[in-house]
C-alpha cells in the first residue's frame, strides 16, 4: 500500500482554501485535509475538512495540535494563505526524495508569482545546514514531515510559544534528522511581501517584533544547549596593554566607487572631538569615478591616511586587514561604512570610553536608520537589545547581524585576521570575538547608517540572496562546531583536574 500524507492547510474562509483543497484531493498520496484556523471559524468541518482551532500558525500550541492529528505516515504543512498550486507529481517526489534519504523533512524550489503579476519567477532556496539557526531561514511554504519524526520533535517544543513553535520543532528536529533541500521546482506559491532585499533586512530588529525576537531566542538557546554549543557569560579578561600603538584610534573606511558618499564620512570623522590621537586610514580599492580625487582633497590633514593597495584581489575584509596591519594604526580600530556616517562629533570617544568601562575586546554601538539627506526612516533607532551580556554570544548565532559602529581592540583583530569577502566579514568576527571575549555595547545612537539606491544590499536578486545567507549560514557552522568543540575541550580539563 502506498504511504499516504496528511495536509496542514490555513484557513480563512472557504473561498481561501477551496482551490488548495480541491488540487490536493486529486494528488492520490493525499489522505485526510485539515484546516488551521487562526479566526476561530464556527464550524467543525469544511469541505470534508475538518477544522483545527489554533492560536497562531506557528505556535507551539499548533505544532502539538498537527503531531495529534497526524496519522499518516507523512505530514504535510502549508504555510500560505494564498492557493497551492503543485506540480506534476511533485508530492510522489518528495515523498521518493524523503525515503531515499531518510530525512526528517523535505523542502524545494519553487516558483513564486508577485502579487498582480501573472509571469512566474524562480525562487530557489538554500541547503539547510548544521549552523542554518537563524528563524528566518526560507524553507519555502511547503513542508513534507516523517510523521514520527515530527511527532518526537513536536513533544519537546514549549506549548506557550506563541511565535517560536515552528522554529523550534525544526531545530529539535535536526539534532536527530536531515532537513534535506531537493533542488527542484515543485510547486507554486504567491508572494505577498514585494519589498526590495534592503527593506527586508531590518525586520527582526523592529521594536515591534520584540516579543517574537525573545521567544526565538529562548527557543535557539535551547537548542544550542541540547547540542553542546552553548557558551556560558564568562570571558576572557583584556589588559589592553599589548604592544604600542601610535594612535589610540583609528577609524577604517574600505572604499570603492562611492564619490557621493565619500566626503560625508570623511568629515564625519576629521569632526570628532576627542581626549586622545586618532587617524583615519581610508583604503582605496582602486575607485574609478573620481573618488580617489574626493580623498585626495583631505590627505593635507596629517591623520588622513590614504592607502591605494597593490593587490587586485580584496574585498571589504581584505581592505580591512590592510587598514588594520598598518604601522599606523591604533589600539583600537573602528568601522565606518562608505554609505554612512559617525551621528556627531562625540562618536569616537564614546566607543573608545566603552572599551576601558566594559573591559571588552568589541564594542558594538546603536545606529539611526536614515534617507540619502539624513532623514530618519523606518525601523529609526536600531539598538540590537538581544544582544546582553549573559547571552548575546549564543543569540548571535541566530541573529543576521551585530549592529554598527563595530570597533576592536586591535591586538585581537589582527591575531584573528577578517574574512577577505565583502559580505558577512563583520559578522565572522563578531562570532570569533565573542566565542572568547565580551563585546560592549553602546546603546545610545552613535552612527547614522544611510539607506539608498547604491546600498550593496539594496536590491538583490534572488540568487544574490542565497549566495549571502548560504554563505552566512557556513560562518556559524564553522562557529557552532568550534563552540562544541571548545566546551568539549573545557570539559576534559576540568575532569583531568579532578583526577
Amino acid at each position: 500500500m502506498a504511504k499516504k500524507i496528511d495536509c496542514f492547510i490555513p484557513y480563512m474562509n472557504e473561498a481561501q482554501v477551496a482551490k488548495t483543497i480541491k488540487g490536493l484531493r486529486e494528488i492520490k498520496v493525499v489522505d485526510k485535509i485539515y484546516l488551521l484556523s487562526v479566526n476561530q471559524a464556527e464550524t467543525e468541518e469544511i469541505n470534508d475538512c475538518r477544522v483545527i482551532r489554533v492560536p497562531s500558525l506557528n505556535s507551539g500550541e499548533t505544532m502539538k495540535a498537527i503531531a495529534q492529528h497526524a496519522m499518516a505516515h507523512f505530514t504535510l504543512l502549508y504555510t500560505q494563505y494564498s492557493t497551492l498550486e503543485l506540480g506534476l507529481f511533485a508530492l510522489e517526489r518528495m515523498i521518493s526524495i524523503q525515503e531515499m534519504s531518510k530525512a526528517g523533512m523535505v523542502y524545494a524550489d519553487h516558483y513564486k508569482i508577485r502579487e498582480g503579476v501573472d509571469k512566474k519567477q524562480d525562487a530557489p532556496v538554500i541547503d539547510y545546514q548544521f549552523g542554518s539557526l537563524r528563524d528566518d531561514f526560507d524553507f519555502g511554504s511547503v513542508m513534507l514531515f516523517n510523521t514520527d519524526a515530527f511527532y518526537q520533535a513536536a513533544r519537546r517544543v514549549d506549548e506557550g510559544y506563541e511565535y517560536a513553535g515552528l522554529y523550534s520543532l525544526r531545530l529539535r528536529l535536526s539534532q536527530r534528522h536531515s532537513l534535506v533541500h531537493i533542488n527542484e521546482y515543485l510547486y507554486t506559491e504567491v508572494e505577498h511581501d514585494t519589498r526590495e532585499s534592503g527593506e527586508k533586512l531590518f525586520d527582526y530588529v523592529n521594536p515591534k517584533n520584540r516579543g517574537v525576537q525573545v521567544e526565538m531566542e529562548k527557543a535557539c538557546t535551547e537548542h544550542l544547549k541540547e547540542i553542546g554549543g552553548y557558551l556560558q557569560p564568562t570571558f576572557s579578561s583584556i589588559a589592553f596593554d599589548e604592544g604600542t600603538f601610535p594612535m589610540e584610534a583609528s577609524v577604517i573606511i574600505p572604499v570603492r566607487n562611492r564619490v557621493r558618499t565619500i566626503e560625508d564620512a570623511i568629515w564625519s570623522v576629521l569632526q570628532q572631538k576627542t581626549s586622545f590621537g586618532y587617524n583615519l586610514i581610508i583604503i582605496d580599492n582602486h575607485s574609478t569615478d573620481g573618488t580617489t580625487e574626493a580623498i585626495r582633497r583631505y590627505t593635507n590633514d596629517e591623520r588622513v591616511i590614504h592607502i591605494i593597495p597593490e593587490r587586485q584581489d580584496l574585498g571589504i575584509g581584505g581592505c580591512w586587514n590592510m587598514g588594520v596591519h598598518h604601522p599606523k594604526c591604533g589600539k583600537f580600530a573602528v568601522q565606518l561604512d562608505i554609505d554612512d556616517t559617525y551621528k556627531d562629533e562625540n562618536t569616537l570617544q564614546t566607543m573608545v570610553d566603552a572599551f576601558y568601562e566594559q573591559h571588552c575586546a568589541m564594542v558594538v554601538g546603536t545606529y539611526q536608520m536614515t534617507d540619502f539627506g539624513f532623514n530618519e526612516i523606518p525601523p529609526g533607532i536600531i539598538d540590537h537589545r538581544e544582544w546582553t551580556p549573559e547571552n548575546g554570544r549564543n543569540n548571535a548565532l541566530r541573529i543576521n547581524g551585530l549592529g554598527a559602529p563595530r570597533a576592536f581592540y586591535t591586538p585581537v583583530l589582527r591575531e584573528l585576521k577578517v574574512p577577505n569577502t565583502s559580505y558577512g566579514e563583520d559578522y565572522a568576527l563578531g562570532l570569533a570575538f565573542s566565542r572568547y571575549y565580551q563585546i560592549g555595547r553602546v546603546y545610545t545612537p552613535v552612527y547614522m547608517c544611510r539607506r539608498w539606491a547604491d546600498n550593496s544590499d539594496a536590491a538583490l536578486d534572488i540568487n544574490k540572496q542565497n549566495a549571502h545567507n548560504l554563505y552566512k549560514d557556513r560562518i556559524r557552522t564553522w562557529e557552532l562546531q568550534a563552540r562544541i568543540d571548545l566546551n568539549k575541550e573545557n570539559a576534559e580539563r576540568l575532569n583531568e583536574n579532578f583526577e
